[in-house]
């Protein structure tokens, strides 16, 4: 942590004397589109939620909102130090640059964690939904769509806006039927959402105890988790500056209503406890209309999952990218991840991000989440910190975006990030935390003794 680096004009500056940069060609429209479709609203509904319906009954709703409430905090620590730092390397050039060298590198490898598992978690959902069609195998159908999201995204970042940006609009479609169908066909009142209830292993109803809550905040940062897209596109974006911030605010307002509100139509919308705490939605979107719209509804959802993997694979192979441009590798393994194709897009890191994602698919999938919901809430914690120390030094009078609330706003989550950490399952830690050491062992016999000529995190100039 208190191995800094060089200030961000330093930075910047070595920055421009080589490395490579990837071109500007997207504005808020565009990014917000993308960055959208990276926390795929539909395809989170359809997929994770039904999870924390299993666990959680009709305190999902209010577990999901609390969750957004929390990234609010978070959002603001995004947009302060995407603006700040605009770099396709995200939150590890932020907190690198801001906490020092070896925070970023921790930082790096729980997004690389993040990045690598969530488009295979999103994929394998794929075969429920195309079931009125055909019945495919979860993990085959699941790499299949990994591997044409590579595909994808191996194409123009313009190109793949415009894409994403049509299917963006199926999946809110699909959002928005379910919850007309689900206040339509409301069974229970609105204090049904903060009942607190869940079906037992015999059926009946249980309590929901605040400990389970607490647990499944974890997953439910995971579920608007994706407007964070908007930093790893800032060196993408017109005028990063005011950009970014917009971008990353109006995303999250955007996803956690398209998320919330079916979430609460389908809570007092099922017919019993049961049928909720099993979280079959589609089978409740048939109930409530007819075959036909819920096949619909579910072609949808599977084209919202396409969706996401695409830019789930952009946004990754920007991370790896970057990585590369910042030498934390040895020299041939840089020199490829930090090549660029003819559209522009580094092609090397895509393929390298969308085939392990593919093989992905074969892991249990409740390992898989765990892993997940841990890394993103150690990262939010790193993040957090960091922007702590935005405002020190040569950082304070540079020109970014400022949130409001500052300090107490990353410092109430920092608590609460450490509190939901300690409420984790051993295991899922401890998986986590293995790989967060054999990180820092990497680090500390490999990077630390080279930092003159590894892990140059630059940011690239303004144009």
């Amino acid at each position: 942590m208190t191995d800094t680096l060089t200030p961000v004009e330093a930075a910047v500056a070595q920055a421009s004397g080589g490395p490579k940069k990837l071109k500007r060609s997207i504005g808020v429209v565009g990014g917000t589109l993308l960055t959208l479709s990276c926390v795929t609203p539909a395809s989170t509904l359809f997929v994770v939620v039904p999870d924390l319906f299993g666990s959680l009954g009709t305190a999902t709703a209010l577990t999901i909102a609390i969750g957004s409430l929390l990234c609010v905090a978070v959002a603001f620590c995004y947009s302060e130090l995407g603006t700040l730092v605009p770099s396709a390397g995200g939150e590890y050039a932020m907190v690198s640059t801001l906490a020092g060298r070896l925070a970023g590198w921790l930082v790096f490898v729980l997004s690389l964690l993040v990045v690598m598992i969530v488009p295979p978690v999103i994929a394998m959902g794929t075969a429920d939904y195309l079931a009125p069609l055909v019945h495919l195998d979860p993990s085959w159908t699941g790499a299949s769509v990994m591997l044409l999201a590579t595909l994808a995204g191996l194409l123009d970042l313009r190109a793949n806006a415009w894409i994403t940006g049509v299917f963006l609009v199926l999946e809110v479609i699909a959002a928005a039927i379910v919850a007309v169908l689900g206040f339509t066909h409301a069974e229970r009142g609105a204090g049904s959402l903060v009942s607190m209830r869940v079906a037992g292993p015999d059926g009946g109803p249980d309590t929901v105890t605040a400990l389970l809550v607490v647990s499944g905040l974890a997953i439910a940062l995971f579920v608007t988790q994706g407007f964070s897209t908007a930093v790893y596109l800032s060196e993408e974006l017109e005028n990063p500056r005011r950009s970014v911030a917009r971008t990353v605010l109006a995303t999250l307002a955007i996803s956690a209503v398209i998320i919330l509100v079916p979430v609460a139509a389908i809570t007092l919308g099922a017919p019993d406890l049961a049928a909720l705490t099993g979280g079959d939605i589609s089978t409740m979107v048939t109930a409530w209309s007819n075959s036909a719209v819920g096949t619909f509804v579910s072609l949808c959802v599977a084209l919202a999952i396409i969706n996401a993997g695409i830019v789930m694979v952009i946004q990754n192979s920007r991370v790896l990218f970057a990585s590369a441009r910042d030498k934390a590798w040895p020299t041939p393994v840089n020199s490829l991840f930090s090549r660029l194709g003819r559209f522009g897009s580094p092609w090397v890191s895509t393929l390298a991000v969308g085939v392990p994602g593919a093989a992905l698919c074969f892991v249990n999938l409740d390992t898989l989440y765990g892993v997940t919901g841990v890394s993103v809430t150690g990262m939010y914690l790193l993040v957090a910190v960091a922007a702590l120390l935005s405002r020190r030094g040569s950082h304070k009078h540079t020109p970014a975006w400022r949130m409001p609330l500052w300090p107490a706003a990353p410092l109430l989550l920092i608590v609460v990030l450490v509190y939901i950490l300690s409420r984790q399952e051993t295991t899922y830690l401890l998986w986590t935390g293995g790989i967060t050491a054999a990180a820092t062992l990497y680090w500390a016999l490999y990077l630390r003794p080279r930092k003159q000529t590894r892990w140059l995190v630059s940011v690239p100039e303004d144009e």
